[in-house]
């Protein structure tokens, strides 16, 4: 069978690799518009790096009337825990060799100001009574939260209320390393072809039943034919998604978010100092992808400290892409829909366009006022970010992901971003269950798949805590993430 892929990121090489692990006889061949896997929106600085398992992160966690909801977080902590198994097993058969070299431990944190304490305080309560969050700690003594995350608290008065949760398992992810490793391995050892600076136009079936990929390299026109084709290109999924004349392809349209960070480098002993990634709360009418946090960031053996994000609409499907290319995606069955998301989410789209104009000035004193002093103690520049393409279905914009599968099994895609990356190989799992049933059914796949996964049941690890413990020892053991602090 022919598996053509679209996109080289987190998600695609993702795919690749999992597919050819299970089933070595299937002939895949990945085409990316870039000169590299993982440069997209997988490369260290296109995103924050944090390792989502909902330890920190406020808005996996809703409050509505003093009710808190934590399936969500109970959610995306087990995907990650089978994202962890995965990339154990490839440093097990020595596909990577270091974990250091894309994944370190940094402590997660939260930390809100008085008004928000009672929901902290609710948050923990909840949390820390499962146990995937046994170990989270939380305080409102300021030395002991100082402890925690120092660049936050070294400039703020003492008589300031505030208060804060940490766990120590946190960590800390260079999504581009990790994806450039994947596919070196995918290409050298499990044989799938990669061919770089293909930019793909434009997909299609074909009268005998097979997609069409019509694209350009070096200026020169292209073509591949598949049996199956996945299409995990970020942003300029949408467009293909259009072009492709499935039946469901009017039900979807993208609402393009961007971002930018501060940026400062820092020192080994700074770095050893802080290790954390510290989150507070979201402004009213702000997306969940700018909660603002502070983060200490290891990319290519070096150290900084990001802030931000600073949101910003630019109708751009990828960094890289004019605008033109987002304008010519659009259908005019699209405008109803878009201007639904402009009129019940106006405070969202004020904010962005609001944001997008924000200066160094007012980026830096969002930076003092959540690390008093901390402007000036480093050298910070602003830098920018990847390109997201949140998804709007049936008029409604959402915040998480989609897989979407066509009825005869020969078109995939994934949809949206948050928590992307963070939990790829559970949801190209769940991706490859849904677009080559009979080839991950046989009985080799599944054997290798329980080698690969030894528990991929979220239901198991969400509700048996002796299991959950015991694969999560075992993967943080080889992924070099300890428990630092007795409880």
């Amino acid at each position: 069978m022919n598996v053509i892929i679209i996109g080289a990121g987190i998600m695609g090489t993702t795919f690749a690799t999992l597919a050819k692990e299970m089933a070595p006889d299937l002939d895949i061949t990945i085409l990316e518009r870039l000169d590299r896997a993982g440069a997209g929106n997988s490369w260290a600085f296109n995103n924050a790096g944090t390792g989502h398992e909902a330890n920190c992160e406020l808005n996996y966690t809703p409050v509505d009337e003093e009710i808190i909801s934590v399936e969500k977080a109970l959610k995306i902590h087990a995907q990650f825990n089978v994202a962890k198994q995965f990339w154990a097993y490839l440093i097990d058969k020595g596909a990577i060799k270091d974990p250091k070299t894309f994944i370190n431990q940094t402590k997660h944190c939260t930390i809100v100001s008085e008004s928000a304490i009672e929901e902290l305080k609710l948050r923990f309560k909840e949390m820390s009574a499962h146990h995937f969050f046994e170990h989270m700690r939380y305080s409102e003594d300021f030395d002991e939260i100082k402890s925690w995350i120092p660049y936050t608290m070294e400039g703020r008065p003492r008589h300031e209320k505030m208060a804060a949760t940490v766990i120590e398992t946190g960590t800390d992810i260079n999504f581009g390393a990790l994806t450039e490793q994947m596919a070196e391995h995918a290409v050298q050892d499990l044989g799938v072809k990669m061919e770089y600076g293909t930019h793909v136009k434009r997909v299609h079936r074909s009268p005998t039943g097979r997609w069409v990929i019509e694209a350009e390299r070096n200026g020169e026109p292209v073509q591949h034919k598949a049996d199956v084709l996945f299409v995990g290109a970020g942003g300029g999924a949408f467009p293909l998604l259009k072009k492709s004349h499935l039946p469901f392809r009017s039900r979807f349209a993208g609402f393009p978010v961007g971002g930018r960070f501060l940026q400062a480098p820092i020192s080994e002993e700074q770095a050893k100092y802080y290790k954390a990634k510290t989150y507070g709360k979201a402004k009213v009418g702000a997306p969940p992808m700018s909660v603002p946090h502070l983060d200490l960031r290891v990319v290519d053996g070096k150290h900084y400290l990001l802030f931000g994000p600073f949101a910003s609409f630019k109708p751009v499907l990828e960094k890289g892409r004019g605008f033109f290319d987002y304008l010519t995606s659009i259908r005019l069955h699209d405008i109803p829909g878009l201007l639904n998301v402009a009129l019940e989410h106006f405070p969202l789209v004020k904010y962005l366009v609001s944001e997008t104009f924000k200066g160094e000035k007012s980026m830096f004193e969002e930076l003092e006022s959540f690390a008093p002093g901390l402007s000036r103690k480093f050298d910070w520049k602003p830098v920018h970010a990847g390109q997201r393409v949140q998804i709007i279905k049936d008029g409604d914009l959402q915040m998480g992901t989609e897989i979407l599968v066509s009825k005869d099994k020969t078109y995939g895609t994934l949809l949206g971003a948050s928590p992307g990356a963070s939990v790829s190989p559970e949801v190209m799992l769940r991706c490859l269950e849904q677009l080559l049933p009979a080839v991950v059914s046989k009985e080799d796949a599944r054997e290798k798949r329980s080698k690969i996964f030894p528990e991929d049941d979220l239901d198991t690890l969400i509700n048996n805590p002796d299991r959950y413990r015991e694969i999560r020892d075992a993967v943080n053991k080889r992924l070099e993430i300890t428990q630092t602090q007795e409880q």
